[in-house]
């Protein structure tokens, strides 16, 4: 298989779904249809990406890469996954680096602040809901790790504590 086709493929499919179900059903059709692997070989890389830990989209792309042009096919198949968002964000951090001056877009930010607080709230009560047995102790660290973030402790210490605590108190 030739690596310009594996990387056509996997360019289209990103540029054309917006990942999850709409993209395994568009490779399915390019990869299986196009007969470049089995449906029991589509089917296979489908539960593979799925109980393994990470991107599925991505973890599928080598996967269908690799069955189709060995190591390089695999690393073809990944950059052609990863180029459309790449470049959308790239583009987009352009963007906001000649808008971050302007005043609606601070404007912008500060609105969206109290609802991102308030998404993580209930996120976090929903998890909270589902695990329960984790009681008094896990609601403790939250609301310490709460007073330390409004304490202004660096966010990246109050998480990496919290999960300490966790491992050693949970075990």
């Amino acid at each position: 298989m030739e690596l310009l086709q594996i990387f056509w493929i996997f360019l289209k499919v990103n540029l054309l779904s917006t990942s999850g179900p709409a993209s395994v059903g568009l490779l399915y059709h390019e990869v299986v249809s196009g007969q470049i692997i089995t449906e029991s070989q589509f089917v296979q890389a489908v539960g593979f990406s799925s109980v393994l830990p990470g991107s599925d989209a991505l973890q599928l792309a080598m996967y269908v890469g690799y069955a189709a042009g060995g190591y390089s096919g695999a690393a073809v198949a990944l950059l052609g996954s990863i180029l459309p968002p790449t470049v959308l964000i790239f583009g987009l951090v352009v963007i906001l680096q000649r808008l971050r001056r302007q005043a609606w877009i601070s404007q912008f930010v500060d609105g969206l602040s109290p609802a991102i607080s308030v998404l993580m709230v209930f996120t976090a009560w929903k998890i909270f809901e589902r695990g329960g047995e984790t009681g008094w102790l896990g609601w403790g660290i939250g609301l310490v790790s709460l007073a330390a973030m409004a304490l202004n402790a660096p966010a990246r210490i109050v998480v990496l504590a919290a999960g300490i605590m966790g491992i050693l108190i949970f075990r």
